[in-house]
């Protein structure tokens, strides 16, 4: 965008908020094979101390209610990441006596047209589940959504703006310490080719590709690591054939970096007796599906954090929020049924993460190509 309104011409109720840190300290929401890591209290690494609030937060346009609307490029019963998003919201609204409005599956194309929808269905809060629908973003300055809030999950491509609030993490990190878990196994039973099979090759899912073949490398220098783009993200058959097709070329470790197709294709690597990843969420105990590695990057935890803000009335517009593997309690990676030295060992490399001592930019730069 190259011309702006005044903040305060285009929300003249919203309010400067204090420039003093805002502390956070949350239990993260828990839904079925939808939320984080852990039970344990979630906080994101630094609060911002700039930004600001509308006013009459969470009763954004003083109708009495609280009503969030949720966007989604994926399908919000998958399981897994995209649904975290709305397992979240629905756990808080719950709470809170709130309304959940949600539009899933929603075309990029069409995202515009979502958002402007959602605005009109008299919202407070539109909470963007992806940044694949980041053309929605603008429409956060019309008059249309002249009284309601934004919270983006940030990604590739997302420009922060006044008008909206975000939560961000590295695709790096999750992903190289997401490898490196893989790679410990991987050693462990001796085997050096592992399979990525993901949706539209976007750029965040290259980067994604990237950073785990880095992670599996940091251990074993020479493996190979193949990528597979699908196209989509949901389509079950589509994952299922890029998963048997890497099977029969060898895999011996295997992440469906997937929305609503990661079950089914998951299922195919697990039959065969290859381990498997989770993309986003973790799915140690689930009974329903069995994975080696949970990688937890769950929007909805970061989520989940947002509206704890907006409900106390503090959630900023104008600020990103970053969360720090090894330094905030997600995103991180678990070793399901590890043995305790690689536990330890996926432990370090997290804290190495934090403390600085690792760079997963350089590392990817150097392993990752």
């Amino acid at each position: 965008m190259t011309a702006r309104f005044s903040l305060h011409r285009a929300f003249p109720r919203l309010t400067a908020v204090s420039a003093a840190a805002l502390s956070l300290a949350l239990v993260a929401a828990c839904g079925d094979n939808s939320t984080s890591a852990t039970s344990a209290e979630v906080g994101a690494s630094a609060a911002p101390a700039a930004g600001t609030v509308p006013a009459g937060e969470p009763d954004v346009n003083g109708d009495g209610k609280v009503v969030v609307g949720i966007l989604s490029p994926g399908d919000t019963n998958d399981n897994g990441y995209y649904e975290s998003f709305v397992a979240s919201a629905k756990t808080f609204a719950a709470d809170q006596g709130w309304q959940i409005i949600t539009q899933d599956k929603i075309n990029p194309a069409d995202a515009v047209s979502a958002a402007r929808n959602v605005c009109r269905q008299g919202v407070d809060l539109v909470a963007v589940g992806a940044s694949e629908l980041k053309d929605a973003l603008p429409v956060a300055e019309e008059a249309v959504c002249a009284k309601t809030a934004w919270y983006v999950a940030a990604g590739q491509g997302v420009e922060l703006t006044p008008y909206i609030s975000t939560s961000q993490d590295d695709v790096n990190e999750s992903l190289l310490a997401a490898g490196y878990a893989a790679g410990l196994l991987m050693k462990e039973s001796g085997d050096t080719k592992a399979g990525y099979v993901t949706g539209p090759e976007a750029d965040f899912s290259v980067l994604a590709y990237k950073a785990f073949k880095a992670g599996i490398r940091e251990v074993i220098p020479d493996a190979e690591v193949l990528a597979t783009y699908t196209g989509s993200f949901d389509d079950a058959a589509k994952g299922q054939e890029a998963a048997q097709a890497q099977i029969n070329q060898g895999v011996k470790m295997f992440y469906p970096y997937l929305g609503g197709a990661t079950d089914a294709a998951a299922k195919i690597a697990s039959d065969a007796g290859v381990p498997t990843l989770t993309p986003g969420t973790d799915r140690c105990s689930d009974p329903t599906a069995k994975f080696a590695i949970s990688a937890i990057f769950s929007p909805g935890d970061y989520f989940a954090a947002a509206l704890k803000d907006f409900s106390a009335g503090t959630l900023k517009m104008g600020v990103t929020r970053h969360w720090k593997m090894g330094v905030d309690a997600v995103p991180t990676v678990k070793v399901c049924a590890g043995t305790d030295e690689q536990t330890a060992a996926v432990n370090k490399f997290i804290s190495d993460i934090g403390s600085g001592a690792i760079v997963p930019a350089d590392e990817v730069a150097k392993l990752g190509g």
